[in-house]
């Protein structure tokens, strides 16, 4: 069932100072407070970056599976070149077996030059690492969807706050005024000897307080303002006006069954499932690690070595050597590591199992609150309402009857209160039944939508 709010209220709901106070500001609607928020609210910013920086790590990953290229170059002076002890009598017969003599084959200057070139050809880590950096960034872009639906609901609840805050302002402003005209015909009376000290007296003490409430609720209401802005990442010297209308806004009154509603719907369920995955893919890593490497290499490059420096350069000393080949790693024992590490990884497949059955039981009851919630704000604030204008009409009534001379000062000074009473209830109803509507949305889904 729709209906809209309906403010029957007989009164001018913009004044002079209102006007005033919003010339020159930036008028805003919900969806346009929403959609400057989603674009610079810091949390949203920095959740953005996040899915940057998941982005490159897919390709960190991806690296791994291309060539490794590396040239390696380098020259040395051998200061003390390394020495050997070798039996003198293998060069030299007539020295007897046994004798040693030192010898270098060390010259004392080398240098080298190398390309090498490493191809990764098989391994399991690998192709499950680059899985799990791709579920990573699918993890990370949910995560700025969940900041985006926490911004969106801050944002509506504090616009809906400075909405209701505007109205009960403009409303005091128009009971101070109408307070401020009784004082001064009940003035009139006493002076012309048609009513008593103590009824100008108490008029007074009305008025006085309503001009003190009137005073808070402006300064209220400017910190609600920038308590908006500051969730649209606004800067708070900014002037806005709100262009929405608390009589526009739509509730729909909810039944309470969920049939049809899809889990997948809530982000925190999404999330919980994309953590599923990374887990399996945890698992299937370290099951993989039982599985060969292989890699192939390959080398070539030149090295020389002199006893002068200056010969370091001539390019007919330099020699060329070359390799290629292929390494093959089998894993065969690593003190049951990789056993412990894939039995850690099963207990907490299972504990997110579980988690999924209290996340069901959770959204369950959330809707349902909400529901329940919705229900009871709709029903108060209609309650609240009729209140408020019966409240206003026997406020008028005793008004005339005391005007007439056959009612007292009294009975309109406690049926004004009563009206002021009857006025903040509606309103404080009101805001409810918009926070109810924002928390219902959320609680199926579809706040962000």
């Amino acid at each position: 069932m729709k209906f809209k709010i309906s403010l029957v209220l007989g009164f001018v709901l913009l004044t002079g100072a209102a006007t005033a106070q919003q010339e020159g500001a930036k008028g805003l609607s919900l969806q346009e407070c929403i959609e400057y928020a989603l674009n610079n609210n810091q949390d949203v910013i920095n959740a953005a970056y996040e899915k940057e920086i998941a982005q490159t790590q897919v390709g960190e990953t991806l690296s791994r599976g291309l060539p490794q290229v590396n040239i390696d170059a380098g020259i040395n002076y051998n200061f003390e070149p390394q020495k050997s002890l070798l039996d003198a009598s293998t060069f030299d017969p007539s020295v007897p077996e046994g004798q040693e003599v030192e010898l270098s084959f060390q010259q004392k200057y080398d240098g080298n030059v190398a390309l090498s070139v490493r191809q990764l050809i098989f391994d399991g880590s690998f192709f499950v690492g680059l899985q799990a950096s791709k579920t990573y960034k699918e993890l990370s872009t949910k995560e700025h969807i969940k900041t985006q639906i926490d911004v969106v609901e801050a944002v509506s609840k504090a616009y809906y706050n400075v909405l209701v805050t505007e109205e009960q302002f403009e409303l005091l402003q128009v009971n101070l005024a109408r307070l401020d005209t009784l004082l001064n015909e009940t003035q009139i009376m006493y002076d012309n000897g048609f009513a008593e000290k103590i009824d100008v007296s108490r008029l007074k003490v009305q008025h006085n307080n309503l001009k003190v409430q009137v005073e808070n609720t402006e300064k209220l209401l400017t910190v609600n303002r920038d308590l908006l802005k500051f969730q649209m990442g606004m800067p708070i010297t900014e002037t806005i006006a709100l262009t929405d209308q608390l009589e526009e806004v739509v509730f729909t009154e909810p039944t309470l069954d969920s049939e049809g509603f899809n889990y997948t719907e809530r982000i925190e369920y999404s999330q919980l499932q994309t953590n599923m995955a990374l887990a399996n893919l945890d698992l299937k890593n370290n099951k993989v690690q039982y599985i060969p490497t292989l890699y192939a290499n390959f080398n070539y490059g030149y090295n020389t070595q002199t006893s002068e420096s200056s010969q370091l350069f001539e390019t007919n000393r330099w020699l060329n050597f070359g390799t290629a080949g292929l390494s093959l790693n089998i894993p065969v024992f690593d003190g049951f590591l990789k056993s412990n590490r894939i039995q850690k990884n099963k207990i907490q497949i299972r504990q997110i199992e579980k988690s999924f059955e209290q996340m069901e039981n959770s959204i369950d009851l959330q809707i349902n609150q909400t529901k329940i919630n919705m229900v009871n704000s709709l029903e108060q604030m209609k309650a609240q309402r009729e209140n408020m204008e019966l409240a206003e009409e026997i406020y008028n009534v005793t008004k005339i009857k005391y005007q007439e001379g056959v009612g007292s000062n009294f009975e309109v000074v406690e049926a004004d209160a009563d009206y002021k009473e009857a006025q903040t209830n509606y309103y404080n109803a009101l805001y409810d039944a918009l926070v109810a509507k924002v928390e219902l949305e959320k609680a199926y889904g579809t706040l962000l939508k």
